[in-house]
């Protein structure tokens, strides 16, 4: 339990900064695996490893996230157009990227972003086969699902839909992301993790199961049943890039921890895909705890820190204020 709730604002501005802290510690772990890291563990910020790159450096993850920041503020509302405009400015020119280039890049992504490029809609640009299921939208969601934490469920999941058509249209990733919008408006709305997850589970229930387009995919969803994730043992936890496997294994570190230093860490070290599962588990758990509990060492290491503070704060400003 938490000894204080934090405030709207130190909400927002603690999922956008967990996020990208999540992002950041997990890029030198990202491809190794849970066995290795259980005898070499990701304790703080390092650097160098996979991508070898320097302590506090973020990923296409935080690159993506701060696209989709920007796009709200200048758009004042969701516009796919805009979002996928600045999607591939970062591409192709290394927009928001901590170093002015792209050392990480999802196949699912760069596939949709050549068909924008092309000409297509952006509406027909997300990939919509099976094996177009990986996590790379619901890895730069959390600006969205903040964005319409004040509106109703189905509204909220409407525009998590619209924000991950963009590179991932298949319905499952679309699923994926608005049953993490119902999470998050949970725990904005300051309920416990396992009461937002038992909320977004009712709440997706009705929304996906006799929907003609969803139905025959919401038996994907089935481990975030309430009575059945909070119970997985850390083995059954999987951490790939799928996207399924990244909403669970995120929200099932939120309920098997109680801060949020504890809750990165834990998702980093369960391997394979380390910086998407930290970030969007240290965007929920910032969420849940506030930015006080983001360790201060940890944003201070962050690449472009003055850049991201100030995106950050506008964000949290424009939000606060609405």
């Amino acid at each position: 339990m938490m000894e204080k709730t934090p405030g709207l604002e130190s909400q927002i501005a603690g999922s956008l900064w967990g996020a990208v802290v999540g992002d950041a510690l997990g890029v030198p772990a990202e491809f190794r695996s849970r066995q290795d890291l259980a005898q070499n563990p990701i304790v703080t910020m390092t650097g160098n490893g996979t991508h070898h790159q320097p302590p506090g450096t973020w990923s296409d993850d935080s690159s993506l996230i701060f696209c989709t920041v920007e796009s709200l503020l200048e758009c004042n509302h969701l516009v796919a157009q805009d979002m996928a405009e600045r999607f591939l400015r970062w591409l192709r020119r290394g927009y928001w990227t901590p170093y002015g280039e792209v050392f990480d890049l999802g196949i699912a992504t760069r596939q949709a972003l050549a068909r924008f490029a092309e000409g297509r809609p952006v509406a027909r640009c997300g990939g919509r086969e099976e094996f177009d299921n990986g996590n790379g939208s619901i890895m730069r969601l959390i600006p969205v699902s903040l964005w319409v934490c004040n509106t109703t469920p189905e509204e909220a999941v409407a525009s998590s839909h619209l924000a991950s058509i963009i590179t991932h249209a298949h319905p499952r990733s679309q699923m994926v992301c608005g049953f993490f919008t119902i999470i998050v408006r949970g725990l904005y709305q300051q309920l416990s993790p396992l009461e937002a997850l038992k909320q977004a589970w009712s709440q997706a229930e009705a929304l996906y199961s006799t929907d003609e387009e969803f139905h025959n995919e919401w038996p994907a969803l089935h481990k975030m049943h309430p009575d059945i994730l909070p119970h997985m043992s850390e083995s059954e936890v999987p951490s790939s890039g799928y996207c399924v496997h990244t909403l669970e294994a995120a929200v099932w570190t939120l309920l098997h921890t109680t801060n949020f230093e504890e809750c990165v860490l834990r998702a980093v070290n369960l391997g394979e895909d380390t910086d998407t599962t930290g970030c969007v588990a240290g965007a929920l758990a910032g969420l849940t705890y506030g930015i006080e509990a983001v360790p201060a060492q940890w944003t201070r290491a962050l690449a472009r820190h003055d850049d991201v503070t100030e995106i950050i704060s506008r964000f949290t400003e424009r939000l606060t204020r609405r």
